[in-house]
């Protein structure tokens, strides 16, 4: 059985990731919400993608 790639991040998405981080929300948490790998909310926590993004204003509703 071959594995589903997770699909990238956009600078919208990072955008959100940086906001859900900056209200307490761990990795895993995000990465289910926004059905991405928690690989690739790592590599935007680090600055390895997306470093000159701000973060969102807010949350969309998937975050509840």
């Amino acid at each position: 059985m071959r594995r589903v790639p997770s699909p990238p991040v956009t600078a919208e998405v990072a955008a959100i990731i940086k906001r859900a981080l900056i209200k307490g929300l761990y990795q895993h948490q995000i990465a289910s919400a926004l059905g991405i790998n928690q690989g690739r909310i790592s590599k935007v926590k680090t600055g390895k993608v997306f470093s000159e993004i701000a973060p969102a204003a807010d949350l969309p509703p998937a975050f509840g």
